[in-house]
């Protein structure tokens, strides 16, 4: 199964082979970012061994499998545009829009400034407060830890509209698991690399140092009127 297990906080971690150990867990949410197919390594950072190629990305069998897998609640899941007729119909397509853009084809094609994410309600799916918009504004983070690295900020909007435990089958560098723990949710990660699951782990560590002042400020007060009963 996995070839290492780390529990920090309400976060698990675990080293492995994703579909050999999400059948022994238990989640209510999915929130994403798994290889769809790009064959990805940045040409600015191959001298970078932090940012190798990521690993089976060649082709989308392993968007299409975390599409069907089975998630009470919802699931969330980034892909590229042309993904849409590799996956299952979503109930909706949630467009993050970044302060920059990639390279692409400059003669033939527009300036790709945006990536979707695929939205898939459960059996048991609401939303947690007001209906969100299908438009999500975020800087980038960088990629410093991951060629494909998510800004902490859009990964703790996306868990705000899920419920229960959120699972990421595909950690990368830990970036929804450090949403998770600054939110106070529980959240579960796979990783597949090594490297990135060490960086990972220094991540959620590091979150749990400096939690979501806003979090936390909600916390006491609902602590304080329980008190107060």
């Amino acid at each position: 199964m996995y070839k290492r297990k780390e529990i920090i906080g309400d976060c698990v971690l675990y080293l492995g082979d994703c579909t050999e150990i999400v059948d022994g867990l238990s989640f209510d949410s999915i929130v994403s970012d798994p290889p769809f197919g790009m064959n990805f390594q940045s040409n600015y950072r191959k001298a970078d061994t932090t940012h190798k190629v990521i690993a089976n990305d060649a082709d989308v069998k392993l968007l299409q499998w975390v599409t069907n897998l089975q998630a009470e609640h919802s699931k969330y899941i980034f892909c590229r545009w042309d993904n849409l007729e590799d996956v299952k119909k979503p109930k909706s397509v949630v467009t993050w829009i970044k302060d920059n853009h990639s390279m692409g084809d400059l003669k033939h094609e527009h300036g790709r400034q945006t990536e979707l994410c695929l939205f898939y309600a459960g059996d048991d799916h609401y939303f947690p407060s007001k209906r969100p918009n299908d438009v999500l504004k975020c800087a980038i983070s960088g990629n410093n830890l991951h060629p494909t690295e998510k800004p902490v900020p859009l990964m703790q909007e996306i868990i705000k509209w899920t419920t229960g435990v959120v699972l990421d089958p595909f950690m990368g560098s830990g970036t929804t698991l450090v949403a998770c723990a600054k939110m106070g949710r529980k959240g579960i990660g796979i990783e597949l690399d090594k490297n990135y699951f060490d960086i990972a782990i220094k991540r959620v560590e590091e979150a749990y140092k400096s939690p979501d002042m806003f979090v936390e400020a909600e916390k006491k007060e609902v602590t304080q009127s329980k008190m107060e009963l």
